[in-house]
């Protein structure tokens, strides 16, 4: 998913989310110290946004993203952030964080793969802190079409949610020097996930739900989740 996420990374900053990462990454910022988290790992970091807000709160912190722009990105702010899958880790951490719909970005199984790399990354007793689209948010907030541009770029977006999966297609004409434009196209697909297959989970135990008011009431849910040892 590495050139769909790439060129996301291209066009986040024409999609009006600053207001809403903010309040994410805020939520997040607190929760992580109402449990005292002192080293952190954040899984899919983007441009390491919420690295820095746990900086200014004295939490020691390291991120990974798949997308090599965003990590490039991160990594010119002297961020301590790599290019790399959650399976590659091989530190472990008291807290780690997934935020603004990473677990949405993967189907079934790839999402119990990807939560036994959350278990193996964790110390004993680590919390895991991730938000998912609740029905309602992927229903009546996400699907839809939406277009923005800038001097040199024009985006469309077109969001389809069916078969509990939301298949998001972003279309971007950058101008060239010669006047001309190049248009890139990709598809991201995000799934739904009802809370209940993340209550029998082996090695984690969901200890907390949150409901949370993004873009409208409830549209997405905080999930607290502790690492239990056998």
């Amino acid at each position: 998913m590495s050139r769909e996420l790439d060129l996301y990374a291209k066009v986040e900053d024409l999609l009006g989310i600053e207001e809403a990462t903010t309040f994410l990454h805020a939520n997040y910022t607190q929760t992580l110290q109402d449990y005292k988290a002192k080293n952190v790992l954040d899984i899919g970091c983007g441009r390491g946004d919420l690295l820095e807000s746990l900086a200014e709160v004295g939490i020691k912190a390291k991120g990974i993203d798949k997308s090599a722009l965003m990590a490039k990105d991160a990594q010119a702010k002297d961020l301590d952030v790599t290019c790399k899958e959650l399976c590659e880790v091989n530190e472990r951490f008291d807290a780690a964080v997934a935020v603004f719909d990473v677990l949405n970005f993967l189907d079934d199984k790839a999402l119990q793969e990807f939560l036994e790399c959350v278990v193996n990354v964790l110390e004993d007793e680590g919390v895991f802190i991730a938000d998912i689209n609740t029905k309602h948010g992927f229903e009546e907030v996400a699907d839809g079409t939406m277009n923005a541009q800038d001097d040199l770029r024009f985006l469309s977006v077109d969001a389809a949610y069916y078969d509990e999966k939301l298949d998001t297609t972003f279309t971007l004409f950058s101008k060239e020097e010669d006047g001309r434009y190049a248009k890139e196209q990709e598809t991201i697909t995000q799934y739904f996930h009802p809370t209940k297959i993340f209550k029998k989970l082996s090695g984690l135990r969901l200890i907390k739900t949150e409901k949370i008011s993004l873009y409208d009431k409830d549209d997405k849910l905080l999930l607290i989740f502790k690492k239990v040892t056998q």
